[in-house]
């Protein structure tokens, strides 16, 4: 069985990876600017330097962006990220993959019973338990199932 910790680290860098490839599919930008861009089309997500740099390199060594310098808008000399074909031809493949592992997540995570097809019997949540009166047998009814 793998190691859980390993498959944390690689869903999150491999998110990382899909978002800054994604973030730099419209043009080269510097760090800072694939960190905006993120946190602006996620609405939520704030990459912070200790995680997107690392990314950068990581994808750079696999010679999916390339480096360059140049100069920031404030005239700042800054290091420029630019997709290299290798990482324009990632992007869709690895976008699907991402999507059908969401898709499975999110499958999951509406099981309404412990084993998928039914068996095991559905859990009950404190609200649910607590719902039930001496009245009703013991059991909740129908139209409190969930």
């Amino acid at each position: 069985m793998p190691d859980p910790t390993t498959t944390d680290l690689n869903i999150l860098r491999e998110s990382v990876d899909l978002l800054i490839l994604k973030a730099l599919s419209w043009g080269p930008k510097h760090g800072y600017a694939i960190a905006e861009w993120i946190q602006t089309a996620t609405r939520t997500l704030t990459v912070e330097e200790g995680t997107l740099y690392p990314a950068l390199h990581r994808l750079a060594r696999r010679r999916q962006v390339r480096t360059q310098w140049g100069a920031s808008e404030n005239n700042r000399r800054a290091k420029y990220y630019e997709l290299t074909e290798a990482g324009r031809l990632r992007l869709p493949g690895q976008s699907a993959k991402w999507q059908q592992h969401v898709d499975a997540i999110g499958g999951a995570l509406e099981q309404r019973s412990e084993r998928p097809g039914g068996a095991g019997g559905s859990p009950v949540r404190a609200a649910d338990a607590q719902s039930t009166s001496p009245g009703r047998s013991g059991h909740a009814a129908a139209s409190d199932a969930r």
